[in-house]
């Protein structure tokens, strides 16, 4: 009996760990790592020119901001990337970000998939999966 109960144990170990491949489909349908890459180049640059929220980021090293803008979406997505930075209640909580500040980002973002042909379907599944942020984000 015991060597039974040993393998029901096993057995039982073995089901409890299976492993579930992640759905990576919003990943690819965004391009990837590249097409990732592309959008953020688009929105970072659209970020400093928007004069509703280019305040917000003065002293911000944008590099910094695309590398992890870049790593964000990725995770987000499903793709193979983790997110390195800090979590956005720390970041965002002496910015004082309004809602409408919040929008305005959403906006350019939006801007920069079209302009990078992200189809709308994608973008919105992209904004879904990124809209609990809003919480954490707007503090004003």
């Amino acid at each position: 009996m015991p060597a039974f109960r040993f393998l029901i144990a096993i057995l039982l170990a073995a089901a409890s760990l299976q492993v579930h491949a992640a759905d990576d489909s919003l990943y690819n349908e965004l391009g990837g790592s590249a097409g990732i890459r592309r959008v953020v180049a688009d929105l970072v640059p659209a970020l400093q020119a928007d004069a509703r929220i280019n305040a917000t980021f003065d002293g911000v090293d944008m590099e910094r901001l695309a590398a992890k803008l870049e790593e964000q979406f990725c995770e987000v997505s499903g793709g193979p990337c983790k997110y390195s930075g800090k979590d956005m209640t720390t970041i965002h909580e002496d910015l004082k970000v309004s809602r409408a500040q919040f929008n305005a980002l959403v906006e350019d973002l939006q801007a920069a998939m079209r302009r990078n042909d992200v189809p709308s379907r994608t973008q919105n599944r992209l904004l879904a999966r990124l809209a609990p942020m809003h919480r954490e984000v707007v503090t004003k």
